[in-house]
Protein backbone atom coordinates (compact mmCIF):
# COMPACT_ATOMS: atom_id res chain seq x y z
CA UNK A 1 0.00 0.00 0.00
CA UNK A 2 1.40 3.36 -0.39
CA UNK A 3 0.79 6.47 1.88
CA UNK A 4 -2.72 7.55 0.21
CA UNK A 5 -4.39 4.31 0.81
CA UNK A 6 -2.99 4.24 4.03
CA UNK A 7 -4.27 7.37 5.04
CA UNK A 8 -7.40 6.16 3.49
CA UNK A 9 -7.56 2.90 4.70
CA UNK A 10 -7.17 3.77 8.53
CA UNK A 11 -9.01 6.80 8.39
CA UNK A 12 -6.63 9.18 9.28
CA UNK A 13 -7.05 12.71 9.55
CA UNK A 14 -4.08 15.91 9.81
CA UNK A 15 -2.48 15.79 12.87
CA UNK A 16 -1.65 20.04 14.00
CA UNK A 17 2.24 18.98 14.23
CA UNK A 18 2.00 17.68 10.82
CA UNK A 19 1.29 14.24 9.12
CA UNK A 20 -1.51 12.13 9.46
CA UNK A 21 -3.19 9.80 12.86
CA UNK A 22 -6.19 8.31 14.31
CA UNK A 23 -6.51 7.48 17.54
CA UNK A 24 -7.00 3.79 18.11
CA UNK A 25 -7.22 3.43 21.60
CA UNK A 26 -7.89 5.68 24.92
CA UNK A 27 -8.52 3.65 28.03
CA UNK A 28 -12.05 3.60 29.87
CA UNK A 29 -10.02 4.15 33.12
CA UNK A 30 -8.22 7.05 34.47
CA UNK A 31 -6.32 8.24 37.05
CA UNK A 32 -7.11 11.54 39.26
CA UNK A 33 -5.03 14.62 38.90
CA UNK A 34 -4.25 14.11 42.77
CA UNK A 35 -2.73 10.73 41.45
CA UNK A 36 -0.59 12.18 39.03
CA UNK A 37 2.62 14.30 39.24
CA UNK A 38 1.86 17.92 39.13
CA UNK A 39 2.64 18.82 35.85
CA UNK A 40 -0.69 17.50 34.68
CA UNK A 41 -3.82 19.17 35.85
CA UNK A 42 -6.25 16.97 35.79
CA UNK A 43 -7.86 13.57 35.11
CA UNK A 44 -5.93 11.35 32.30
CA UNK A 45 -6.87 8.37 30.82
CA UNK A 46 -4.29 5.39 31.54
CA UNK A 47 -3.08 4.87 27.85
CA UNK A 48 -3.88 6.18 24.46
CA UNK A 49 -2.12 5.23 21.34
CA UNK A 50 -2.69 6.01 17.64
CA UNK A 51 -1.87 5.19 14.32
CA UNK A 52 1.09 8.28 12.58
CA UNK A 53 1.43 8.61 9.79
CA UNK A 54 4.10 10.78 7.83
CA UNK A 55 4.87 10.96 3.84
CA UNK A 56 7.63 12.43 2.38
CA UNK A 57 8.23 16.00 2.51
CA UNK A 58 6.06 15.97 5.87
CA UNK A 59 7.16 16.39 9.18
CA UNK A 60 6.13 16.11 12.58
CA UNK A 61 7.31 19.76 14.05
CA UNK A 62 8.66 20.46 17.59
CA UNK A 63 6.81 19.85 19.93
CA UNK A 64 6.50 17.96 23.87
CA UNK A 65 4.59 16.60 26.11
CA UNK A 66 4.49 15.67 30.11
CA UNK A 67 4.04 11.79 29.61
CA UNK A 68 6.52 9.37 28.14
CA UNK A 69 5.70 8.40 24.53
CA UNK A 70 6.32 5.15 23.22
CA UNK A 71 6.64 5.11 19.65
CA UNK A 72 6.59 2.12 17.29
CA UNK A 73 7.81 1.43 13.70
CA UNK A 74 4.55 -0.08 11.57
CA UNK A 75 5.37 0.21 7.46
CA UNK A 76 7.10 2.00 5.03
CA UNK A 77 10.56 3.17 5.37
CA UNK A 78 12.68 4.63 8.17
CA UNK A 79 11.60 7.28 10.51
CA UNK A 80 14.10 9.90 11.87
CA UNK A 81 13.23 11.06 15.68
CA UNK A 82 14.90 14.34 16.65
CA UNK A 83 15.38 14.69 20.15
CA UNK A 84 16.79 17.54 22.33
CA UNK A 85 16.91 17.34 26.51
CA UNK A 86 16.70 20.32 28.97
CA UNK A 87 20.45 21.08 28.83
CA UNK A 88 20.41 21.02 24.85
CA UNK A 89 22.14 17.83 24.19
CA UNK A 90 20.98 16.21 20.85
CA UNK A 91 20.12 12.98 19.39
CA UNK A 92 18.55 10.95 17.10
CA UNK A 93 16.58 7.78 16.37
CA UNK A 94 16.18 5.25 13.75
CA UNK A 95 12.69 3.72 14.20
CA UNK A 96 12.40 1.39 11.52
CA UNK A 97 12.33 -2.25 10.56
CA UNK A 98 15.87 -3.01 9.88
CA UNK A 99 17.54 -3.66 13.48
CA UNK A 100 20.88 -5.20 12.00
CA UNK A 101 21.79 -1.60 10.58
CA UNK A 102 20.94 -0.28 13.93
CA UNK A 103 17.46 1.29 13.51
CA UNK A 104 14.53 0.04 16.72
CA UNK A 105 11.04 -1.26 16.50
CA UNK A 106 10.35 0.41 19.14
CA UNK A 107 11.86 3.59 21.14
CA UNK A 108 10.37 5.75 23.94
CA UNK A 109 10.60 9.52 24.04
CA UNK A 110 10.65 10.42 27.50
CA UNK A 111 8.51 13.27 29.47
CA UNK A 112 9.03 17.08 28.37
CA UNK A 113 11.91 16.41 26.11
CA UNK A 114 11.71 18.41 22.64
CA UNK A 115 11.35 16.07 19.93
CA UNK A 116 10.56 16.02 16.19
CA UNK A 117 9.93 13.33 13.48
CA UNK A 118 10.75 13.38 9.36
CA UNK A 119 10.78 10.50 7.43
CA UNK A 120 14.15 9.33 6.02
CA UNK A 121 15.38 11.32 2.87
CA UNK A 122 15.05 8.78 0.49
CA UNK A 123 11.39 7.48 2.21
CA UNK A 124 8.40 7.75 0.82
CA UNK A 125 6.20 7.92 3.74
CA UNK A 126 6.24 5.95 7.64
CA UNK A 127 3.50 4.41 9.47
CA UNK A 128 4.24 4.26 13.44
CA UNK A 129 2.04 4.21 16.08
CA UNK A 130 2.08 6.07 19.48
CA UNK A 131 1.29 4.99 22.64
CA UNK A 132 1.21 7.55 25.82
CA UNK A 133 1.00 7.16 29.37
CA UNK A 134 -0.65 8.66 31.43
CA UNK A 135 -3.10 9.02 28.37
CA UNK A 136 -2.72 11.74 25.51
CA UNK A 137 -4.58 14.93 26.24
CA UNK A 138 -4.02 18.02 24.53
CA UNK A 139 -3.94 19.98 27.63
CA UNK A 140 0.01 18.50 27.91
CA UNK A 141 0.71 19.40 24.18
CA UNK A 142 3.34 22.81 23.69
CA UNK A 143 4.29 23.15 20.06
CA UNK A 144 8.09 24.90 20.02
CA UNK A 145 7.87 28.81 19.32
CA UNK A 146 10.95 28.91 16.66
CA UNK A 147 12.58 31.61 17.60
CA UNK A 148 12.07 31.14 21.53
CA UNK A 149 13.74 27.19 21.30
CA UNK A 150 16.66 28.25 18.70
CA UNK A 151 17.13 31.12 21.71
CA UNK A 152 17.24 28.51 24.18
CA UNK A 153 19.46 26.11 21.88
CA UNK A 154 21.38 27.95 19.04
CA UNK A 155 23.50 25.23 18.80
CA UNK A 156 21.12 23.42 16.58
CA UNK A 157 19.28 26.35 15.03
CA UNK A 158 19.73 25.18 11.40
CA UNK A 159 17.59 21.88 12.71
CA UNK A 160 14.88 23.90 14.90
CA UNK A 161 14.37 26.37 11.50
CA UNK A 162 13.72 23.02 9.58
CA UNK A 163 11.27 21.45 12.20
CA UNK A 164 9.39 24.29 13.73
CA UNK A 165 7.28 26.78 12.84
Amino acid sequence: MNALELIKSLHLIPHPEGGHFKETYRSHEGVAAEGLPSRFTGKRSLCTAIYYLLQRGERSIFHRIKSDECWHFYAGHPLYIHIIDEDGNYSRVVLGNDYAAGQQFQFIVPANKWFASEPAPAGDFSLAGCSVSPGFDFDDFEIARKAEIIRAFPQHEELLARLCH
